[in-house]
């Protein structure tokens, strides 16, 4: 595969967890989108849904971790591909490591909880026995208008 391949692939995907982001915020929920893909495949995909659910797990990436472990009938998701639009929290990133996921990409960093690097490593820590390959800013401004304009009703 080529690398331009694997951008535009990174972009697609992304634009489909754009789409559940969009899909949290008419929801009333804060805007964050994933999706999980192996190969060119799309096996889950889902938003956050904490205040619908009252559930202070109820993160988008949990959801697709949870989906794709059902789907395959395993815990151990080492072909996993999450795209996500804002980076994990040490939650979702250190459900990544427990699932063995492969590879994270996600668009806007959080310089306040971002546990792929902006805060913290979760996925990359030297103690653990398990590396998410990292990739971030994929989409980002996109990502950040959704959350930007999302808080700004809120504030209204």
């Amino acid at each position: 595969m080529e690398i331009i391949d694997l951008i535009d692939k990174d972009e697609l995907f992304m634009r489909v967890a754009l789409e559940e982001a969009r899909k949290a915020a008419d929801e009333d929920e804060v805007p964050v989108g994933a999706v999980g893909v192996i190969g060119d495949e799309i096996i889950a995909r889902a938003h956050n849904r904490r205040e619908q659910l009252q559930d202070p797990l109820a993160h988008a990436e949990i959801f697709v971790i949870k989906e794709a472990s059902s789907k395959l009938g395993t815990w151990r998701l080492t072909e996993l591909v999450i795209y996500v639009t804002l980076e994990p929290c040490p939650m979702c990133a250190g459900a990544m490591v427990q699932a063995r996921v492969k590879r994270l990409v996600y668009g806007l960093a959080d310089p306040r909880a971002g546990a792929a690097g902006s805060v913290m490593n979760v996925l990359q820590h030297e103690s653990l026995n398990h590396f998410v390959e990292v990739k971030g800013g994929v989409l980002a401004e996109e990502s950040r208008e959704l959350l930007r304009s999302f808080f700004a009703k809120k504030r209204k």
